[in-house]
């Protein structure tokens, strides 16, 4: 199957099955199963992470940001709350961009400075301070996620955050142990990343890697990269 396939899979996913499945995944409720609180609690350190980040560069509310794969707001939210001055937060499925504004309006009320919109990554246009985008790659393989972090280095000023699954024989492993338990509700492809592959990418686009994290939970893995100009 095409990358565009996988494209239209992920789209189609996240504003059917898959839109109530991670918005509860990424609420508050206590209506998730132990893998998906896992996943929860592993996605919220890596947002805290960025959070961190942000805040300790006293900058905040002066730079730009693109959200891109911003699902329901999980990091545009606290960085809006952080002092943000403006974020530009996108989402491949239109259901998730919508409950990410509805989730900012009630939170932020007139105080808020997200612009949310229903687009993939590779439409995405404008100039940002900083671009981050978090445990989307995960859905597309090597060659499309490399063409997305092309397209969105282009669009940063400054730096670029991303995070993935990196791809080693343990995660490899696991991997392939949970395909063969598939869930009612999981239906798009997980692809893991080599973590010198995707650095590769980055640095022919002019980057070098600033910041490094990773987080683990018995379900969640995700490398976080933040990097600058070369």
């Amino acid at each position: 199957m095409n990358s565009v396939d996988d494209k239209t899979e992920v789209r189609e996913y996240f504003n059917a099955t898959g839109f109530d499945r991670w918005r509860r995944i990424y609420g508050e409720g206590d209506d998730v199963n132990k893998v998906q609180l896992d996943i929860r609690t592993g996605h919220q350190q890596t947002i805290d992470h960025v959070v961190g980040w942000l805040t300790a560069d006293g900058n905040l509310s002066e730079i730009t940001i693109c959200d891109a794969g911003c699902g329901v707001g999980s990091l545009s939210i606290p960085l809006a709350k952080a002092g943000a001055k403006s974020i530009a937060a996108s989402d491949i499925s239109d259901k998730m961009a919508g409950e990410g504004k509805e989730r900012a309006i009630a939170a932020l009320g007139d105080a808020n400075p997200i612009t949310f919109s229903a687009q993939d990554l590779e439409t995405i246009t404008g100039s940002y301070h900083t671009v981050i985008c978090l445990d989307v790659l995960i859905h597309y393989p090597p060659e499309k996620a490399g063409e997305m972090i092309a397209h969105l280095s282009s669009l940063a000023q400054s730096r670029v955050i991303l995070s993935f699954a990196p791809k080693t024989w343990y995660y490899s492993i696991l991997k392939k142990i949970g395909e063969f338990f598939p869930g009612p509700s999981k239906a798009t492809r997980a692809y893991l990343h080599p973590e010198a592959y995707v650095v590769k990418i980055l640095e022919q686009n002019g980057w070098k890697v600033a910041r490094n994290e990773m987080t683990k939970t018995s379900f969640y893995f995700s490398r976080l990269l933040e990097v600058v100009k070369a």
